[in-house]
């Protein structure tokens, strides 16, 4: 069994899209995910897997979350091993002390068009910084992102895949799990 982890997007934000933990986990079993761990309510679910490929548990996942809740949620689903690299490509080492000023964007696919990310001029944004690494990226923003210009214009690009955020201590909590 592989140790998998599911990245929910926009679930228990506000008091809509109720999902609450205990069901969370009983959606995972009931697909056959075994050692399930939810960690916050916002849709970080570490589980064990018998080996199918991410994209495919994404796909199940979210159909099932559909049929039982009857609304969408996207689903990003990251292996233990994929996710241990994204903690390791972290582009902004700064940010260690600090790891609540990090945010990891994971992205359903490598965006095929960067244009909307490489028209933001950095300079104007400074000190914050963003970098594009394969499916993840990342936002350094030193001053918090609840005040961030650039992660407000990040957010307003249009890349054409599915993306959702997670702070650094939450991605690291998670590797931390599914390590295990």
């Amino acid at each position: 069994m592989s140790r998998q982890v599911a990245l929910l997007r926009g679930i228990n934000l506000g008091g809509d899209r109720k999902f609450p933990m205990a069901r969370q986990r009983e959606l995972f079993a009931s697909l056959g995910h075994t050692d399930v761990t939810v960690l916050l309510q916002t849709g970080n679910i570490v589980f064990a897997d018998p080996g199918t490929p991410p994209a495919e548990t994404a796909r199940r996942i979210e159909e099932r979350i559909a049929d039982e809740l009857g609304f969408p949620v996207p689903v990003l689903v990251r292996t233990c091993d994929e996710l241990a690299a994204t903690v390791a490509a972290n582009p902004f080492p700064q940010a260690e002390a600090e790891p609540k000023t990090l945010h990891v964007t994971f992205l359903s696919d490598v965006p095929a068009d960067v244009a909307p990310l490489a028209a933001l001029d950095s300079d104007a944004y400074a000190p914050e910084r963003l970098r594009l690494i394969g499916r993840e990226l990342y936002l350094w923003c030193p001053g918090g992102a609840g005040n961030s210009k650039l992660a407000g214009a990040v957010f307003r690009a249009r890349l054409g895949v599915t993306a959702t955020a997670r702070n650094r201590n939450t991605v690291t909590k998670l590797l931390a799990l599914a390590d295990a």
